[in-house]
């Protein structure tokens, strides 16, 4: 059997390392850093444990934190900006390089499909006329969808 996206790219240490690269660039940035700048030190973490979650790791997210209906109301009323939703896709891109996430076609496809598909949501939450978050909502999950890893003898 195929390991999940989150097996495959190590695990919850490969999440931790990607977040802590990536929110160490975050503040930093002028462009980010002002939408984070009231985010606690404990953010990675729990981005972390979102990401782990959507990428076939443990439901730690919805069973601690207040699942899909708790991430999209951390949204609302932010006003995230296309340059700023573009700025975080190339910083989180780059920390996938420096935390060495795994780089091979598929996982980086899947890997950006979601950050594609995930920023764009919270365009939508952080708009001006948001969706109504709501609890029956699940956290989504990211599969190899039509393309699943090499692997040797494959």
């Amino acid at each position: 059997m195929t390991q999940t996206p989150y097996a495959w790219m190590g695990g919850r240490a490969a999440l931790d390392r990607l977040t802590e690269v990536f929110y160490r660039q975050v503040h930093k940035d002028p462009v980010l850093a002002p939408v984070f700048a009231e985010a606690g030190p404990d953010h990675p973490h729990h981005v972390a444990i979102w990401l782990a979650e959507v990428f076939g790791g443990p439901a730690e997210y919805s069973a601690h934190h207040g699942g899909h209906a708790h991430m999209a109301t951390m949204h609302l009323g932010r006003g995230i900006t296309e340059k700023q939703r573009r700025r975080w896709i190339t910083l989180l891109m780059d920390a996938a390089d420096e935390a060495e996430l795994p780089n091979d076609p598929e996982f980086r496809a899947v890997f950006a499909y979601y950050i594609e598909w995930g920023t764009r949501m919270a365009l939508l939450y952080s708009g001006p006329n948001p969706p109504a978050p709501s609890a029956d909502v699940p956290v989504p999950k990211w599969g190899w969808n039509q393309t699943p890893p090499w692997e040797p003898g494959n």
